[in-house]
């Protein structure tokens, strides 16, 4: 066993600190359940969509979930899998579409534009196959996004990479993940 003293204090939505030992993965666990629901509404994966300044984020929620459930299968995290999955259902996402993120690029029907763009990026930035993101998928992402809408999906992609490393490392058990996302009306 390896012991490593963690301090983090952090700002929003309260103050809170946290002081533990790494013993075992079972008190890292608690931590991540902690951190997951002390920070989700300032995570750029969840329905506020607020960045680290407090600006709300110009990308679209439907685009950054699917973005969040795509990365996540690439990662293979059981916990974000299901917990995305359950919060794009209560957002009113069909199981077609959710069934078929992992194959996107077979289904363009079901995919916008945009959306297609996103998954390529979010693709690409999770894999950064040979240490890059193909012109192309650049490409393609900024013909869909803005900038600054570009730069807030990067950030988007980065966050759920972080959850998805979180919860693979401290075996977080997949399953009991109850959605507190509002069900969209159509």
């Amino acid at each position: 066993m390896f012991k490593n003293t963690v301090h983090r204090t952090f700002k929003r939505p309260t103050m809170i600190s946290l002081d533990f030992h790494m013993q075992d993965r079972s008190i890292g666990r608690a931590c991540v359940y902690l951190l997951h629901d002390t920070l989700h509404t300032t995570s750029f994966c969840h329905a506020d969509f607020q960045s680290i300044w407090g600006t709300r984020v110009p990308v679209d929620v439907n685009s950054v979930a699917a973005c969040d459930y795509r990365v996540s299968q690439i990662n293979a995290c059981a916990f974000c899998l299901d917990m995305h999955s359950k919060d794009l259902r209560a957002r009113g996402e069909t199981e077609q579409r959710i069934y078929m993120v992992n194959a996107w690029r077979d289904a363009p029907n079901l995919y916008s534009s945009r959306e297609r763009a996103a998954l390529a990026w979010a693709e690409s930035v999770t894999k950064l196959v040979d240490q890059k993101v193909p012109d192309e998928v650049y490409e393609q992402a900024r013909a869909e996004f803005s900038e600054t809408e570009l730069v807030q999906l990067t950030l988007a992609v980065i966050s759920i990479n972080g959850w998805n490393r979180l919860n693979i490392a401290f075996h977080t058990p997949a399953g009991s993940y109850v959605s507190n996302v509002a069900r969209s009306v159509a």
